[in-house]
């Protein structure tokens, strides 16, 4: 097929006429991507479509007002971000409840059917892809916005990257659902990889001398994360959409759902099916269990809907996870392949972990050359030893593990591996075993690959977030000399000249860099005692803490007695707390933080907060929101949100199926709150749900 061109190479064409022949080539373009992204089914050569797009590239450049946002020409555009903006989800995204076992399905049928009652049913079968989840929204019919999952409750603005998948319509088609033409959306779906795609990525890694790709999904979700739309559009990125949801019409099945997102331009699995019976469900589950490693993609299990979208607001949700749907997951693939080595793998609190090195073996969609071995007592346990073949298995079809040994084929001198007395580390320090734990310890302070660890922690997003400081340039910057704590983050900036130097660094890059380590100093201090990685001292310990002394000097002055009469703080962590108090290195690092200006003390805003002094204890499942949400919330307010009930709970919040803390409350005579007062309370304070 050949579309009419102008030759640009003439005199130019007056504005009018420029203006329609853009829309002309635009909506041929659509036409043509929405043929071969969707549809798989090319309509003109590659050679036509891009001589149609130059010409659109070059009229616009000619007329450059007449350039809109929806303009195929515009997937990719924009400066690199600093971070990405947070989105509330205008309704939650809901994680699937897992079965794995058909009765696990029946069980699932029974409660449909009983919380139906006689009512007939049907479900909507779908396959799982193995992707990431995302949100798309559309507005008068053009793409607005686009958000990851996040909490389920708030995501991030992925917005410009996935602008550059080229089966998202940044225009939908005019769809009419009765005499209503479908303009405002919201559309859900998940963004993949194709398994060919990966594997060629992966090999363009590896002749680079790069580290390959763990597997498709991880590649995925690593690549919407990224903050510069130009290096995600570098990558194939796949959609399929099955999810649609709007104010315009009343929409009544998930299986005409389907029809309507295809219909609209959107991409969708062809393999849907409609079932009118869990035996149905049972024949479409085995039927893709055998076929599943012959898709381009992969899979991870069968998503099972009530197909009625009235019945699924009946059925409704609980905790996080909808009464109407489930997700049956297949089991985990196994391999059997050679055990060669066992390696030792130090972690930033100085937990040495062995780990497999295996013959390369093929497994759901990955080469695997290495597995966790957890520890030495798991080594034990099994009676792994070098030369054996080995079953290795993904857990959740991610993380390679060894989970069984093929003693048959063990060779007769093969020895018992036992765990070494010293660590890998240049300094060959010796490993201390603790009494009561599983773990070894590396207690060099110069073992470089705590080092690195405890960089990459403090650098993380949920400790100071520095963007920009990631696992890769860590290690470079550890390498060259540039970190040897974590206290010359701060100093980074004296040498900014010779960072500038370094090969794929310019002045862009480290002025980004810089700021984002600036930025750090603004955050609070229960992060602050986080980032410093005192071993067993997590995210939640660090705001226990932080809030019961108020400021770092305060806490390093509390005896390991005062310490465990907070309810949350036992002797483990009281003794890790002590001991980083008056190591003098950690204390040397303390201090050059404390002068960079780093927040050390709480700040006290939130003594005049609505719910400044009170404690509240959550106990059972909450229906509008996760746990988690609600601790952030009474947080906000200036409370503590407390893991135990004690005299000194102020409210003890109760969701369905409680625990014991509900009876402890009830002993105590505590104030319980239900789910509804709870909300009640929470929006006499100003926070709407």
């Amino acid at each position: 097929m050949q579309e009419q061109l102008f030759s640009l190479e003439h005199e130019p064409i007056d504005k009018r006429r420029a203006r329609e022949r853009i829309e002309e080539l635009r909506a041929l373009i659509r036409k043509y991507d929405y043929a071969y992204y969707v549809e798989a089914q090319p309509l003109i050569s590659d050679r036509d479509y891009d001589r149609l797009y130059a010409e659109l590239v070059a009229l616009e450049q000619q007329y450059p007002d007449l350039v809109t946002p929806d303009s195929p020409t515009q997937r990719v555009g924009g400066q690199p971000l600093d971070e990405f903006a947070h989105v509330q989800h205008r309704r939650p995204m809901l994680s699937l409840a897992n079965t794995y076992t058909r009765q696990e399905v029946l069980d699932f049928d029974r409660r449909v059917r009983q919380s139906l009652g006689d009512e007939p049913y049907e479900y909507c079968a779908e396959l799982k892809f193995d992707g990431v989840a995302i949100s798309l929204h559309y507005s008068d019919g053009r793409f607005v916005l686009g958000a990851t999952r996040g909490d389920g409750l708030v995501g991030d603005d992925i917005t410009q990257n996935l602008r550059t998948i080229r089966s998202l319509p940044l225009v939908v088609n005019p769809v009419r659902v009765g005499d209503t033409l479908l303009m405002d959306f919201e559309v859900r779906g998940e963004a993949y990889m194709l398994r060919q795609d990966f594997e060629r990525l992966n090999k363009e890694r590896l002749a680079a001398g790069e580290k390959p790709f763990a597997n498709p999904r991880n590649l995925t979700a690593g690549t919407l994360k990224l903050l510069d739309p130009r290096e995600v559009a570098r990558r194939p990125l796949q959609l399929v959409c099955y999810y649609l949801d709007t104010d315009q019409v009343s929409l009544d099945r998930q299986s005409t759902n389907l029809k309507l997102l295809r219909q609209l331009g959107f991409p969708t699995s062809p393999y849907w099916q409609r079932c009118a019976t869990i035996e149905d469900v049972f024949a479409y589950i085995d039927h893709w269990e055998q076929k599943r490693h012959s898709l381009p993609f992969d899979i991870d299990g069968i998503v099972v809907k009530v197909d009625r979208l009235d019945q699924q607001e009946r059925l409704g949700t609980v905790a996080r996870s909808p009464r109407w749907a489930i997700a049956y997951k297949y089991e985990a693939e196994q391999a059997r392949t050679r055990l060669v080595g066992i390696t030792l793998q130090v972690g930033r609190t100085g937990v040495v972990t062995p780990v497999a090195e295996l013959e390369p073996v093929f497994l759901a969609g990955s080469t695997i050359s290495r597995a966790t071995l957890h520890n030495a007592a798991f080594v034990e346990q099994l009676d792994l030893r070098i030369g054996d073949m080995v079953y290795v298995e993904k857990g959740g079809e991610v993380i390679p593990k060894v989970v069984g040994v093929d003693l048959s084929a063990r060779s007769p001198d093969a020895e018992p591996w036992r765990m070494p007395a010293h660590c890998p580390c240049p300094q060959q320090s010796r490993l201390h075993h603790p009494p009561g734990e599983v773990n070894y310890y590396c207690e060099s302070p110069l073992c470089p690959w705590q080092r690195r660890r405890r960089i990459e922690h403090f650098a993380s997003r949920r400790a100071m977030d520095i963007a920009g400081l990631g696992e890769k340039v860590v290690a470079e910057l550890v390498e060259a000399g540039f970190l040897e704590s974590v206290a010359d983050i701060y100093d980074l900036h004296t040498r900014a000249d010779e960072l500038r130097r370094r090969p794929g660094w310019g002045d862009k890059r480290v002025q980004n860099l810089l700021d984002a380590i600036e930025a750090s100093k603004k955050q609070p201090f229960h992060r602050v005692l986080f980032a410093l990685g005192i071993r067993h001292v997590g995210e939640e310990t660090a705001k226990i803490l932080a809030a019961h002394f108020g400021t770092y000097d305060a806490l390093c002055r509390a005896s390991e007695e005062k310490l465990q009469t907070i309810p949350e703080i036992g002797p483990r962590i009281a003794e890790s707390i002590r001991n980083f108090c008056e190591d003098r290195q950690q204390q040397a690092v303390v201090r050059r933080l404390q002068k960079a200006g780093l927040q050390f003390a709480q700040q006290t805003a939130k003594q005049h907060a609505p719910l400044a002094g009170k404690t509240f204890v959550f106990t059972g499942e909450l229906d509008s929101m996760p746990r988690s949400r609600a601790q952030e919330l009474v947080e906000s307010l200036g409370a503590r949100a407390s893991s135990s009930v004690s005299k000194a709970t102020t409210y003890v919040v109760v969701g369905r199926d409680p625990g014991s803390k509900y009876a402890k409350a009830q002993q105590l005579g505590i104030p319980i709150l239900d789910e509804a007062a709870f909300v009640e309370l929470l929006r006499q304070h100003g926070i709407r749900l």
